[in-house]
């Protein structure tokens, strides 16, 4: 009698509980199935690298870089791209000393984006409507510095940190994530007007040859060279100022 009685009870117990367990697991699984999706989504979400969305393509953006060679740039004064600039990973990097480096095509009005990092004091720029035949190609086209604040003497002062337009219009402080992660970067250049953009917040706004402009220039180093700005068209730079710099995901959409 006691053992059936205890079976009989076990076996009520199991009765009861295994539907319960049921519910609870089946009440988690949306739970967990969410959040599986959620992360597959999220990982969808994510921009990729050195590749165009479809999105993006019916926008009309370019590839500048493929992440597997330096097709489509060359060094400044140069035929084909130096040796100091490699492709390291899916990375366009400048390794070793060379020219700055430039695409092969031109623009007149476009929207730049990309992605950028630099070693412990590393220093850079982005340039714009570079044309050749100065020396040096910051002579002539104006930059977007790329620095790393902290440990370079150019990011003492606001004009020459990261996010400024070098030397002449000064950026805030504190945008620029910490050194070897990458940072986002835009150059917006339509006409006259131009705007820098660091990791979502724009850096500086400046109108090209208005009165603010050419008083800028003219209190500047680069009051002594007259191409420096004139250009209406040119290419896009790399600068290589003797430092290890990366760069990916670099894509243009020119604009009317």
């Amino acid at each position: 009698m006691v053992d059936v009685t205890g079976a009989s009870v076990t076996a009520r117990f199991r009765a009861r509980l295994l539907p319960a367990l049921g519910v609870g697991m089946l009440g988690c699984a949306p739970v967990l199935f969410a959040g599986h999706a959620g992360a597959q989504q999220a990982q969808r979400l994510e921009p990729p690298i050195n590749a165009l969305t479809d999105a993006e393509r019916e926008a009309g953006w370019e590839l500048l870089f493929d992440g597997r060679t330096t097709d489509g740039w060359r060094g400044y004064m140069m035929r084909t791209a130096p040796d100091g600039w490699q492709v390291v990973d899916g990375e366009l990097t400048r390794v070793g000393r060379g020219r700055d480096l430039i695409t092969t095509d031109q623009f007149e009005n476009f929207d730049l984006t990309l992605e950028w990092k630099v070693e412990p004091g590393g220093n850079s720029g982005i340039l714009f409507r570079a044309v050749e035949g100065p020396e040096q190609i910051y002579m002539g086209a104006p930059e977007m510095q790329i620095l790393d604040d902290e440990n370079h003497p150019d990011g003492r002062s606001p004009l020459t940190s990261v996010g400024s337009n070098y030397a002449l219009h000064p950026a805030p402080r504190g945008l620029a994530r910490p050194v070897g992660e990458w940072n986002s970067l835009r150059i917006l250049v339509n006409g006259n007007h131009v705007e820098q953009w660091l990791n979502g917040v724009r850096t500086v706004e400046y109108e090209l040859g208005s009165a603010d402009w050419l008083e800028r220039v003219a209190a500047s180093k680069f009051s002594q060279w007259p191409e420096y700005g004139q250009a209406s068209r040119g290419h896009i730079g790399l600068q290589e100022h003797g430092d290890r710099v990366a760069f990916r995901s670099i894509k243009i959409r020119r604009l009317p």
